[in-house]
């Protein structure tokens, strides 16, 4: 269990709230795999009720102002959710990510994290709130991501022009396939390695993960990423059938 001390200050400023619960790890940081400033910071707070306007204008003073401090630079997110709304995984949640607050949904592939991984900075642990994940629920919540959002993605080729989208292409689709076949699921430095692109793009991909500034070719990344997330999609919509 990693403990950093910017979680340790957010979890004190959502405790002070009287509202937040829980306050859950997810990620990177539960699976042993995280990296500073490289890494996403993945938390799930629960709360006693909806977070509606005012609670989420509370919440987003809270981001802007570690964003602006402790947390800079460090990426830090966080989906709020009405502990009494758990069992529908298609609710949209308020969730700070990158900047901002928007409404997303607690995915399969997060709730496999937290069941499987998650620990609690404060609050109950993750296996008393959310539902345990067998290896059929990681296989079915890693085929909704291929075929939701990844999907839509394939379809438009210049997308994957933005080498942020194409890293993170390759790696989501590894761990995509990982989680189809086996069940379980595949840190991102683990699937660098298994990404399928060429050995000077994996090692490219590899160096960006570690923090190194290193830049590849970008058309031929972007070509090399769409196509493989292409067969990756075919591949889970045919799983489905």
């Amino acid at each position: 269990m990693v403990r950093l001390p910017v979680v340790d200050e957010f979890a004190g400023e959502l405790a002070a709230l009287g509202w937040v619960t829980d306050l859950l790890v997810a990620g990177s940081l539960a699976t042993g795999d995280y990296l500073p400033t490289v890494s996403d910071l993945d938390l799930v707070a629960l709360t006693d009720g909806r977070v509606d306007d005012a609670r989420q204008a509370t919440l987003s003073a809270v981001h802007r102002r570690l964003d602006a401090g402790a947390g800079a630079g460090l990426h830090l997110g966080c989906v709020y959710v009405d502990t009494a709304t758990i069992p529908d995984v298609h609710l949209r949640h308020p969730t700070w990510t990158h900047g901002q607050l928007v409404q997303r949904i607690l995915s399969g592939i997060n709730r496999a994290e937290l069941a499987r991984h998650g620990y609690a900075v404060f609050g109950r642990p993750p296996g008393e709130v959310i539902p345990p994940m067998s290896d059929d629920d990681v296989r079915a919540a890693a085929r909704a991501e291929l075929t939701g959002y990844w999907a839509w993605a394939a379809r438009r080729p210049w997308l994957w022009l933005d080498p942020a989208l194409a890293d993170l292409g390759l790696t989501s689709m590894a761990r995509g396939r990982h989680a189809l076949h086996h069940g379980d699921l595949l840190t991102k430095t683990a699937a660098v390695e298994a990404a399928h692109a060429p050995a000077w793009l994996i090692g490219q991909l590899a160096a960006r993960r570690r923090g190194e500034r290193v830049t590849s070719p970008r058309l031929r990344t972007a070509l090399i990423a769409w196509r493989d997330a292409r067969r990756t999609v075919r591949r889970a919509h045919r799983s489905a059938i």
